[in-house]
């Protein structure tokens, strides 16, 4: 499994055996199972996760005790609460399985190790960290710019997978839709 990993950072450079056994050994394996908490609101969040198999989620409760999902997470994708892991501060998400999963877990003080040895995997963060920089942009700006149908052709389009993972219920609350709203989007689409 962890050469999705390896493919991953080699999308964006190459790595001898040796090196990404090094980096390698700096992670964790860690396997959570359906509905299992991976961090929960004032959690202490130590480590980065990079997901090997299956689907996640991470959201925030209002003082509505209403559930606002801020990401989801499949195979070859990265999550944590990332202001209380890079802040060391106290999560002020919740990240839990939406299905069995398998992780890596990557501290910030063996991610901080890795950086300062191997330039090839502070390039690697760099990009990653740019990539979710710009995500994180056309999210926020879809939300305000576009409407309801148009948020969902455009996750639809981008994430089909997640239509067969993730609960109707869960997408319409990532979409901030109504399950009714979201009901109606699939059966246009299906026509």
């Amino acid at each position: 499994m962890s050469e999705i990993l390896r493919q991953q950072i080699e999308e964006i450079t190459s790595l001898t055996n040796e090196e990404f056994e090094y980096v390698l050994s700096h992670f964790e394996t860690k396997k959570l199972k359906k509905h299992q908490f991976l961090v929960q609101e004032n959690d202490i969040v130590k480590n980065d996760y990079f997901v090997l198999n299956g689907c996640l989620k991470s959201y925030h409760v209002d003082s509505n005790s209403k559930e606002h999902i801020v990401q989801f997470a499949t195979q070859n994708w990265w999550i944590t609460d990332f202001q209380a892991h890079f802040n060391k501060t106290k999560a002020t998400l919740f990240i839990d399985c939406i299905e069995d999963c398998e992780l890596l877990a990557l501290s910030l003080e063996n991610r901080e190790k890795l950086c300062s040895e191997m330039h090839k995997i502070e390039h690697f963060f760099r990009k990653k960290s740019n990539s979710g920089y710009v995500a994180l942009q056309q999210r926020i700006l879809s939300m305000l710019n576009n409407n309801p149908q148009e948020r969902y052709d455009k996750l639809l389009l981008l994430n089909p997978l997640l239509f067969q993972k993730v609960p109707k219920k869960l997408i319409a609350s990532y979409l901030g839709v109504s399950r009714e709203t979201l009901s109606r989007f699939n059966s246009n689409s299906k026509k």
